[in-house]
């Protein structure tokens, strides 16, 4: 129970109702002549009612882990009378409650209703639940390779029912998570894909040397004679590259690297960010790049 909520008037109405749902739920209402002339549907569609209710005053008295108990409920009652639009939604709202006081309680709702509506081909609103799914992984959870997971499964979904756009915003978050985790290779693969999409794209062009900035940083931090080569590749298919600042900062560092001049190196991204800062992952990874030269400061 929320702290000093328990004599709130909501929190009451809310114990009211929810003592009603049960007894509708468990069959205990309605008498003998119910019970014969049937009625039984009536009576979860009312237990469902009541549940919901319930779960509405629980979150004004902002008992969030009770509101989430009452929407389950619903959402179970529900997926029993076979209505499954109503239950993944049901599932949903308990999620969104759960997920202020308890976010593993959260995640099983929203597995519960991602794999309702993967069932009834309901897969645009599969794949914005397997969102959610990975950004309770990733904030609350800091799970990166479930959020991985999850963040994938979404961008499988959204290229399945053609929506790129989004399906790129995931991808682009599984190589950031990949290349976290030093799987170079899987983020270097997601980046120049997208920067290849956006290269042919005239309306995505200018997003193009972001991600081929992102490979770069990623082949960078396996081998610099790779990164050059991969610049070079990237310039074949855009020109305009050569003339980007993100392009002549990549010149100068790996040539820093080569030459294992830590000051030169240091020089040249304190002159970058003094125009454009550098994002806290980029700056990530050229922390990791300036390790591997035996300095553990980027200032």
């Amino acid at each position: 129970m929320a702290e000093n909520k328990a004599d709130s008037s909501e929190e009451l109405q809310a114990r009211k109702l929810l003592a009603e749902a049960e007894k509708k739920s468990s069959g205990k209402s309605g008498g003998f002549m119910s019970g014969i002339f049937g009625g039984g549907s009536s009576k979860i569609d009312d237990a469902i009612e009541l549940y919901c209710k319930a779960a509405n005053f629980f979150k004004m008295a902002k008992n969030w882990g009770e509101a989430g108990n009452c929407f389950s409920k619903a959402a179970s009652l529900s997926l029993g009378a076979d209505n499954k639009l109503e239950a993944f939604q049901k599932f949903s709202d308990a999620s969104n409650c759960y997920k202020k006081v308890d976010p593993a309680r959260s995640l099983e709702c929203l597995k519960q209703a991602v794999a309702i509506q993967t069932e009834m081909g309901r897969f645009t609103m599969a794949a914005k639940t397997h969102i959610s799914i990975a950004e309770i992984y990733e904030t609350d959870l800091q799970d990166l390779e479930q959020a991985m997971v999850h963040y994938q499964k979404a961008a499988d979904y959204y290229q399945g029912e053609e929506s790129q756009s989004h399906a790129q915003k995931c991808l682009l978050k599984v190589a950031q998570f990949a290349a976290d985790k030093e799987d170079y290779q899987k983020a270097i693969q997601i980046f120049e894909q997208v920067a290849n999409r956006c290269a042919e794209n005239p309306m995505l062009k200018y997003g193009a040397k972001e991600y081929y900035f992102k490979a770069a940083l990623c082949h960078m931090c396996v081998d610099t004679l790779n990164a050059q080569h991969a610049l070079a590749r990237y310039l074949d298919v855009f020109p305009a590259l050569q003339d980007s600042r993100e392009f002549q900062l990549m010149k100068k560092v790996l040539d820093c690297m080569e030459s294992t001049d830590v000051d030169s190196f240091t020089a040249a991204l304190q002159d970058y960010d003094k125009i454009s800062r550098l994002d806290p992952w980029a700056t990530s990874i050229f922390l990791r790049a300036k390790r591997s030269m035996g300095d553990n400061d980027l200032t």
